[in-house]
């Protein structure tokens, strides 16, 4: 399943998260063991009604490292520490849409869509690879009900000028 399409207005949203650089071999698998440490910390600081959680990429470079963050979506700020630190989805307009099963089918359809309709993306092109002000993978689905991933839906979101 993947969903139309759309631009929509999102304002700034506080968030805590884990960011780290790893190849995009094997990338999974570190976002895998990401989310299961930071809902271990999102669970001991009892903000498990909050979220949703998410894999954002700051940097991507799929030949070399990317630059990535598991976080959750927060109503306030939120202190972190030495591994789990604050941050925020900026504001701004934002290209989404919402698959579920096929994440590359996913990217495909909405970066098309984009480049189709001449929308210019809110990034930069850097030695260490596209510098994305806010690209992002919403897990709409909450996971302490549907274990299965490939149930989740997910919600795809690149921010755009």
């Amino acid at each position: 399943m993947i969903t139309e399409p759309t631009i929509a207005h999102r304002p700034e949203r506080q968030t805590v998260g884990i960011r780290v650089r790893t190849p995009f071999k094997g990338m999974f698998a570190v976002v895998d063991q990401l989310l299961k440490e930071l809902r271990q910390w999102v669970n001991a600081h009892q903000l498990a009604d909050q979220g949703p959680f998410f894999l954002r990429y700051h940097v991507v470079h799929m030949e070399a490292e990317m630059d990535i963050e598991v976080g959750f979506v927060v109503r306030e700020p939120t202190p972190g520490d030495d591994r789990v630190r604050p941050g925020t989805l900026p504001a701004g307009d934002y290209a989404n849409l919402v698959y579920s099963r096929y994440a590359l089918r996913g990217n495909k359809a909405l970066i098309g869509w984009i480049r189709e309709n001449g929308i210019p993306l809110d990034c930069q092109t850097t030695p260490q690879g596209d510098a994305i002000a806010c690209r992002y993978e919403a897990y709409l689905t909450d996971y302490r009900l549907e274990h299965r991933k490939s149930a989740w839906q997910v919600e795809l979101a690149i921010k755009v000028r």
